[in-house]
């Protein structure tokens, strides 16, 4: 996903409380929702349609517990190119969104090109990941790892002004 500035309709006072209550509980009712933003539930209903048509809201799912599932290691991955032309970006674009293990992958300014964040069982899981995911993809010259000793702040919520 991109960071876009996508051209639609301003968004009120309203719209940014809606937003922000469904970022905290994305399973709430049409009728709790509208209670929180003291709005009629229709008028709820019609600002959560607009919202979600114009790409305000992406998506909705399930936050689940990394280490539950087999996956304690967090690690982030600077990967440099040999090479940086559009070819090789396409390339490696592709073959990253492939790899399951990756849950980010950015481009980036400054010394390296991609940053990755993925997820393993452990460190031999990561050494495997490293050697056959991520030195398999296209164009890499080098990479250099940071394992996640303890997290201090996670969160997918973004900061919306009321």
């Amino acid at each position: 996903m991109t960071v876009d500035t996508v051209e639609s309709t301003a968004i009120d006072r309203i719209d940014r409380k809606i937003l922000a209550v469904l970022q905290e509980d994305g399973r709430i009712t049409n009728t709790d929702l509208a209670a929180r933003v003291n709005l009629s539930p229709t008028a709820t209903a019609e600002r959560f349609k607009r919202l979600m048509r114009e790409g305000y809201i992406l998506r909705f799912s399930a936050e689940l517990h990394p280490g539950k599932l087999g996956l304690g290691l967090l690690v982030f991955v600077e990967v440099k190119l040999d090479r940086t032309t559009p070819d090789i970006f396409d390339a490696f674009g592709r073959a990253v969104a492939r790899a399951s293990e990756v849950l980010e992958c950015h481009m980036v300014a400054g010394g390296f090109d991609y940053l990755i964040k993925a997820r393993v069982r452990d460190m031999a899981a990561y050494r495997a990941f490293l050697s056959d995911t991520v030195l398999a993809l296209p164009g890499v010259r080098e990479t250099h790892t940071y394992a996640v000793m303890e997290d201090i702040k996670d969160t997918h919520v973004l900061p919306i002004a009321r």
